[in-house]
């Protein structure tokens, strides 16, 4: 099935008058599509979310997140920043309703994400940050917003997480790289060759690898010894890291409860740190008359 929209053209002879809709609208927009929920595709193809489902199925895929990333392989890569741009004004048309078609996106990315969620890797990934001598982030472009994020607060936590930024800037820091360290590699279509090689580079070293991507067709997954995924899906000119961040979340909030006790005296001797340099707004409090 490498041709995703051949395969589906040469099976429309045998689709019901519902299933050939979802076709038809398929291949006549096949750089949209990719980027659709289940729900975006049904209500622009005029059939229920079950149709859509049951159609993924008939084609001999395990559902419509499966069918998806073929698809995506197929174009994702290729579309251009502005490319995407014009899909998503053709896809937002009316500005109050894409509006809160865009709010429902997101909730399905996560609903996706939360679907899907490997528990296991979850977890492996867990003790991986939490066993690790150093933690080395590679993350850049838009999916930097991402790797910030999870540094900051890893470094809070652990004290040892270190953002990597591009393979011309690392070579100091990766020269002592070995089997005690964890480089997470955060990248999504289109994907950053600097974050693929970041990440090879580390498994060639018997460092613990962990990507956080969109799904198993991406080119992190082969060099990652743990894969958590995540949905951005969204038919705009940018990615959708509401999923993403949900799942950092998450990851961040599970090594925190597991050093509670060594974060909490962190966090005192932070918060010193931070009163001393006067970091936060306080509300002054009204003064008596």
């Amino acid at each position: 099935m490498s041709n995703v929209y051949q395969y589906i053209a040469g099976k429309m002879a045998e689709m019901s008058k519902s299933q050939v809709k979802i076709a038809k609208y398929i291949l006549e927009n096949p750089n949209a599509v990719p980027f659709f929920t289940v729900g975006k595709l049904a209500k622009m193809a005029g059939v229920s979310e079950a149709t859509v489902v049951r159609f993924a199925t008939s084609l001999g895929y395990s559902g419509y997140p499966e069918l998806q990333q073929y698809m995506q392989d197929s174009v994702q890569q290729q579309l251009t920043t502005a490319e995407r741009l014009q899909m998503s004004q053709r896809v937002y048309e009316e500005e109050e309703q894409g509006v809160y078609e865009i709010f429902q996106d997101d909730m399905a990315n996560i609903k996706s994400t939360m679907e899907k969620l490997d528990v296991q890797a979850f977890r492996q990934a867990v003790d991986a940050l939490l066993q690790a001598k150093k933690i080395y982030i590679a993350a850049n472009r838009s999916a930097m917003s991402l790797g910030v994020f999870l540094q900051y607060y890893l470094q809070i936590i652990l004290g040892n997480a270190i953002l990597l930024q591009s393979v011309e800037t690392i070579a100091e820091r990766l020269h002592d790289l070995d089997e005690g360290d964890v480089v997470v590699g955060i990248s999504f279509a289109r994907y950053t060759k600097s974050t693929i090689q970041i990440l090879s580079y580390a498994k060639d070293k018997g460092a613990t690898t962990i990507a956080v991507t969109d799904n198993f067709l991406s080119p992190l997954i082969p060099y990652a010894r743990i894969s958590l995924t995540a949905s951005s899906q969204m038919p705009t000119f940018i990615d959708s890291f509401v999923a993403p961040l949900s799942l950092l979340n998450a990851l961040i909030t599970f090594v925190g409860k597991e050093k509670a006790e060594d974060f909490h005296v962190r966090l005192e001797k932070l918060e010193e740190i931070w009163e001393h340099f006067d970091i936060f707004h306080m509300k002054e409090r009204p003064g008596k008359e």
